[in-house]
């Protein structure tokens, strides 16, 4: 088997194929916790199916990041997120901005790549504290990452409809 591997800018060589077992190996433990808590009541009501779908998604996620370990800006910043989330309710909300933004026909260039960077830093976790550069660099690891979550869990789902 080819194994492949992405050297970061700092010389961080990291290998796909081990974030795959790694990710695949934490995820399996992740659900079968998940099905250990599952509620032995018959029914499956949607809020239970939601819940159960968002604990899903959360260890998915967190296998990912913790399979990558803190090399990673996002995985870091995924991992804090993840961690401050569960178990701890939020005593202070947000207040959410309003701006108001003129109708410009003409836009520059400049313009609307920071309008794309902004998009960007909103996507990848951790994005928000990068510089551009950086940023793309971990974009590009982290849809590496993203793709083979995707990989692993259709993995999982073939071999379960089997």
């Amino acid at each position: 088997m080819r194994t492949s591997t992405t050297t970061t800018s700092s010389g961080i060589t990291l290998s796909t194929k081990s974030c795959r077992i790694k990710f695949a190996r934490r995820f399996l433990r992740s659900l079968v916790e998940i099905k250990k808590q599952k509620r032995s009541s018959a029914s499956s009501s949607e809020e239970e199916i939601c819940k159960r779908s968002k604990r899903i998604k959360m260890a998915a996620y967190s296998s990912m990041a913790r399979a990558v370990g803190p090399r990673m800006n996002w995985s870091r910043a995924l991992l804090f997120k993840l961690r401050n989330r569960v178990g701890y309710p939020r005593l202070v909300k947000k207040k959410k901005r309003v701006t108001v933004r003129s109708n410009k026909v003409s836009r520059s260039k400049s313009s609307v790549h920071i309008d794309r960077g902004n998009k960007l830093r909103k996507l990848v976790p951790g994005g928000k504290s990068m510089d551009f550069i950086c940023l793309l660099e971990e974009t590009a690891h982290y849809i590496t990452c993203l793709n083979t979550q995707v990989k692993v869990m259709q993995a999982i789902a073939d071999n379960l409809s089997k």
